[in-house]
């Protein structure tokens, strides 16, 4: 074991979703390689170990102007720890997020601009930083995405305007804004009974900073709030997510149950009512009961990061090292814990009792410290906990919104075999999948065996990339795997309308353009009727609100071995985004120093089994 051995490895972790519009057609075109991607032409740089004097006096001065979650969380801190692990925080963090933001602005050779992510870290656009870099040199509060700022400070109702919004500017004493008015907070600043300590709650003022205001700002709990993010129109009127308009026309919308009522309630993705439970606890005391949401917001994405990254550390961790640090630990060898440290002390003297001393592996800074590794197996023991908190709430989500009936024998004959199972959609919110619908990957892995074991069929299974065997497989696509004829997918398609006619299917959503100089053109005609433009929609394969709809296959007799009994195993796996995606965006390369390959990997080791069904065919 070496230094070169000893140096970071970054596993599995948690997303959300990203926007992207533009790329290479699955369906067309050479491709060089199917089992492994090419090689990254231009890899995003790390950012250098230690900050500039220069870079912490500008965060200081950042900070009175968009304080930081974890500032939030000295009195917060069961929002924090929820919201810490949830899509929201892992938003501008995403590597596949930034990948494809990086794509878009590069095929559209700059003239896309922020779209992508203004949404994803509002308050890095506000401090206009760089439309495309690594997280690691961005702003602390900017790499915290949808921090709690980007919610609690604005001020106003912009409607659906693609996350193009204002933050308002000010410390942590300044007035944030809620749903209601700030009795609570009025009562702790007047501390009649003396139990909240010292109190800051102007600017100068000796003490525990505090908010000295809560000014009320209803839309926060309505569902138009998040309508400011997630429904996303193009500038060409490409209607790219429509998580919003799909609510407002749904059965919830017309019952009054809110977005929140699902997604920030006692039970994730079902109208369960809220908590009852203090908000803040401030020195020590907690604050009086009231209605508490749930700020972890479960959904399909899921981290894929060191978990020294993300979730985001406490204050005091990120004393301990920073990101560029952290990514140095290797936490797969579990460096820090008792194991780990006795066979590695038990290496060393070993080395020494041979004069073999130059071959004692050496740790990167700050982890030649046996103390500070130690200390960071401990934080990371707690971020895998928090991790497993998030995934268990992720699954009670997406079984929610997608449920499966029973597997049916539909006919068993001389002409073969039919059975189908129902899939229904078990919400009246929203279609599922929602949101980044061309992106979301649901399908159903079906494997049929005889009574000796042998696979007689299989639909759902999935090539070497871990793509299923469809249109956009590079498998497929090179004529190395057969298209997955019975396939059932609820990932939709982005369809282009080509320059000398017809339609095709592909990966991202606008054609390539001849022109050297590309660039994001308006609609040419108007998209009032139509509502998008002429040469670009979307398939859909989603499933409405309660709407169920069979999978339906057949085994033809020819390709039953004649040793029933049959079994066949069903099982619907939810994943964040296809792998074939990942071969679309690599091209700008991925933060943190990750392969394509290693993106890839790990976005298929985040998929979930939301229900595994069997059953055993006997002939009558």
């Amino acid at each position: 074991m070496n230094s070169e051995g000893m140096k970071r490895r970054v596993t599995w972790g948690l997303a959300l979703c990203a926007l992207v519009l533009l790329g290479v057609a699955c369906t067309s075109g050479v491709r060089i390689s199917t089992a492994l991607f090419s090689p990254v032409e231009a890899p995003i740089e790390l950012a250098p170990d230690e900050p500039s004097a220069r870079d912490l006096h500008k965060a200081l001065f950042d900070e009175e102007r968009y304080p930081s979650a974890r500032t939030c969380a000295r009195c917060h801190e069961d929002h924090y720890e929820e919201w810490r692990v949830s899509p929201h925080a892992y938003a501008q963090l995403s590597p596949v997020f930034n990948a494809m933001h990086g794509t878009i602005v590069k095929e559209t050779n700059g003239t896309f601009g922020d779209f992508c992510i203004r949404c994803h870290t509002p308050v890095g656009m506000n401090l206009n930083e760089p439309v495309f870099a690594s997280n690691l040199n961005r702003h602390p509060t900017s790499r915290e995405g949808i921090t709690c700022i980007v919610c609690h400070r604005i001020d106003r109702s912009y409607g659906k305007v693609s996350g193009r919004f204002d933050v308002v500017e000010g410390d942590i004493v300044d007035p944030v804004y809620g749903p209601s008015g700030g009795e609570e907070l009025k009562r702790v600043l007047k501390d009649e009974e003396g139990i909240f300590g010292t109190l800051a709650s102007k600017k100068g003022a000796t003490g525990n900073k505090i908010h000295s205001d809560v000014v009320p700002f209803f839309q926060l709990a309505e569902p138009g709030f998040c309508g400011t993010c997630h429904d996303v129109t193009l500038g060409n009127g490409f209607r790219l997510e429509e998580a919003f308009s799909d609510y407002k026309s749904s059965p919830a919308a017309k019952a009054g149950v809110s977005c929140q009522d699902c997604h920030m309630g006692t039970e994730p993705g079902v109208p369960s009512g809220y908590a009852f439970l203090p908000s803040a606890k401030i020195n020590g005391q907690y604050t009086k009961p009231r209605k508490r949401t749930n700020h972890m917001f479960a959904g399909p994405d899921y981290s894929i990061v060191h978990p020294g990254l993300f979730p985001h550390l406490g204050e005091t961790d990120y004393k301990l090292a920073n990101m560029s640090e952290w990514l140095k630990f290797d936490y797969e060898a579990r460096w820090g814990s008792k194991e780990f440290e006795d066979s590695y002390r038990a290496l060393g003297k070993a080395l020494k009792s041979e004069g073999r001393e130059d071959e004692i592996p050496v740790f990167p800074e700050p982890w030649d410290s046996r103390s500070n590794r130690k200390k960071a197996s401990k934080i990371i023991e707690s971020q895998h906990e928090l991790l497993a908190k998030y995934a268990e709430a992720q699954l009670e989500v997406l079984r929610a919104g997608y449920v499966m009936g029973d597997i049916v024998l539909d006919e068993w004959n001389s002409d073969g075999l039919a059975f189908h199972v129902e899939v229904k959609n078990g919400t009246d919110g929203h279609e599922v999948p929602t949101g980044f619908i061309a992106e979301r990957s649901l399908f159903l892995e079906v494997t049929v065996t005889d009574s000796e074991g042998a696979v007689v069929f299989q639909s759902g299974d999935t090539d070497p990339n871990g793509d299923i065997r469809d249109t956009h497989s590079l498998y497929v696509h090179n004529g190395e795997l057969p298209l997955d004829e019975q396939l059932y997918s609820l990932q939709s398609q982005f369809i282009v309308r080509l320059a000398r006619g017809g339609e095709r299917e592909q990966v991202l959503a606008i054609n390539h353009s001849a022109d050297p100089l590309p660039f994001l053109r308006p609609s040419t005609t108007s998209t009032i009727i139509t509502g998008r433009p002429t040469g670009a929609r979307i398939h859909r394969k989603t499933l409405q609100p309660r709407e169920s709809r069979p999978a339906s296959y057949v085994i033809r007799a020819e390709d039953l071995s004649g040793k029933p009994p049959y079994a066949a195993r069903v099982r619907m796996i939810s994943g964040m985004v296809p792998p074939n995606l990942i071969d679309e965006i690599q091209h700008v390369g991925f933060d943190y120093g990750l392969s394509a390959r290693e993106v890839a990997d790990r976005i298929v080791e985040g998929r979930r089994v939301l229900w595994d069904k069997e059953v055993l065919f006997e002939e009558e």
